[in-house]
């Protein structure tokens, strides 16, 4: 049954799924930052400083260190950032969600006070029946 509100419904459906949809990229761009920050950490622990040498191993060994902790600062800045994405994305979807739920309750009361209406309506429309053919019986 249509009701003034079915519309407003379908809108607000499709925009709560729509938020659905970017609440699961927002947590799949979480977790690939999570597993580039892991990456990291493990490529800083892999960097082994020479104990014995000449110094060009020595710098070189001191460049990867610095590009590791580099690297590492970027992926933190990154998950921060997606976190936050997150977590708007997540405050998104519940007001869609509520405005969803309102506009459903306001259509199952339209819907009900038209149930109720032609039920009245049909009550009345059988008076009138039974009210004819006890005159014409008269």
């Amino acid at each position: 049954m249509n009701t003034r509100f079915s519309s407003l419904v379908t809108i607000k459906k499709n925009k709560m799924e729509q938020s659905e949809r970017f609440v699961q990229r927002a947590n799949a761009d979480l977790n690939t930052a999570s597993s580039q920050l892991q990456a990291s950490y493990n490529s800083l622990e892999e960097v082994s400083s020479p104990e014995r040498g000449n110094i060009s191993a020595f710098l070189a060994s001191r460049a990867l260190l610095s590009t590791a902790r580099k690297s590492i600062e970027h992926n933190k800045e990154w998950v921060k950032f997606t976190k936050e994405q997150a977590h708007l994305a997540r405050e998104k979807l519940k007001s869609d969600m509520i405005e969803h739920e309102k506009f459903k309750y306001l259509e199952l009361t339209e819907i009900k006070k038209i149930l109720l209406q032609q039920k009245r309506q049909e009550a009345k429309d059988l008076d009138e029946v039974a009210l004819m053919t006890y005159t014409k019986k008269q």
